[in-house]
């Protein structure tokens, strides 16, 4: 990974890394048997930082850049006892360079599922997986509190744990976001950005970052989904009826195509082809007898107001109407009006009325 030059004997002049193994996040650079040469050249590229712990204290962190290693561009450091050579003796100190760039495409998911109280269905479990980015964020703090002296740390080694504080925050966020199941899925989005700020103060005590974090999916358990499949299915069908129809086929369809179902199998198949032969020619659920058309409703009897010398009388249905034309008080040219009727009409130009007028009496006995 290290690359020296080596100048005179054991001193080392130029300190630089460069590494391809795309999850080394921390590499100790070896100094056992050298000595770094006072005035060395420590080059630093993007995306690295190079942590300077001397006798066991961390003395210096320096960012991307090539540095001298003197004393006005090591400020700490020569606040320490031991340059006690006029700044010109080899010195022994461990440099450990930080990765400082993004690690992603990070998996991370719950394993065991999660218990939530949803608005719709009650309380149910949730599953849930996606990927997240973290970076170093202080490589002082993460040399501190996570790597200690560790002269090659990889992402796998703190990936667990990282893992571990996802779920968690994951599973308090979701319990308190009181978004329904069936709408989780549009809001991902928004839960993946709240789990990030949730998750951010414990990261930063690690001296880490997490820039994103993605919820791929979130499930919820065979039984509860296979219960929504058949509800879904069920609204699709529309009628009840139809519905078993379908399901007596599905069921039939399987049956004869199992082969160590033998001659049970193929007799349960013909029995339930006929049951359905049956129900779809009574039109009905099996057993049952198809159900009577229920009566249309029944006609509208209109009652109607009369109009006469301006006054208007009423209302009065038609037998009342018919007994007064038989009595003489009612005539063709009487003005008569009925709800729905576009104005006052003469009841000889009502369809309903005039009828009334055109029945006449049996001729008397005797005539």
């Amino acid at each position: 990974m290290g690359i020296f030059d080596f100048l005179t004997g054991e001193f080392i002049d130029v300190i630089h890394w460069t590494d391809n193994t795309r999850d080394t996040m921390v590499w100790r650079f070896e100094r056992e048997g050298h000595e770094i040469k006072y005035g060395a050249k420590l080059t630093v590229r993007e995306g690295q930082a190079a942590v300077f712990v001397h006798e066991g204290q961390l003395a210096d962190v320096f960012t991307p850049g090539l540095y001298m290693l003197e004393t006005n561009n090591m400020p700490i450091m020569t606040t320490l006892q031991h340059w006690d050579h006029g700044f010109k003796s080899p010195f022994k100190s461990e440099i450990y360079y930080v990765n400082t760039t993004r690690f992603s495409n990070l998996k991370w998911g719950t394993k065991n599922p999660i218990m939530v109280r949803d608005p719709e269905f009650g309380p149910t479990r949730l599953r849930a997986f996606g990927t997240y980015t973290v970076k170093v964020a202080d490589p002082a703090v993460f040399l501190r509190e996570i790597v200690g002296t560790d002269g090659e740390f990889t992402m796998d080694e703190i990936s667990y744990q990282i893992r571990n504080i996802i779920v968690q925050e994951f599973s308090r966020v979701i319990a308190q976001s009181g978004i329904p199941v069936l709408d989780m899925a549009a809001n991902t989005a928004d839960l993946g950005k709240l789990i990030a700020s949730a998750i951010d103060p414990t990261m930063k005590q690690y001296g880490l970052t997490i820039p994103e974090l993605y919820i791929e999916n979130i499930s919820l358990p065979a039984a509860v989904e296979e219960a929504l499949d058949k509800r879904t299915s069920m609204g699709l069908a529309g009628d009840l009826g139809k519905f078993t129809q379908y399901s007596a086929a599905e069921a039939m369809t399987s049956a004869a195509s199992n082969p160590a179902g033998g001659g049970m199998a193929a007799g349960l198949g013909a029995g339930m082809g006929m049951a359905m032969a049956g129900q779809m020619a009574q039109g009905g659920p099996w057993g049952a007898s198809p159900a009577a058309a229920p009566p249309p409703p029944p006609p509208v009897e209109h009652v109607w107001h009369i109009a006469n010398a301006g006054e208007v009388t009423g209302p009065f249905s038609k037998a009342a109407m018919g007994r007064m034309v038989t009595d003489g008080k009612l005539s063709r040219d009487s003005m008569v009006w009925t709800q729905g009727q576009d104005g006052w009409m003469q009841a000889g130009e009502v369809m309903e009325l005039a009828q009334l007028f055109t029945i006449m009496p049996p001729p008397p006995p005797g005539a």
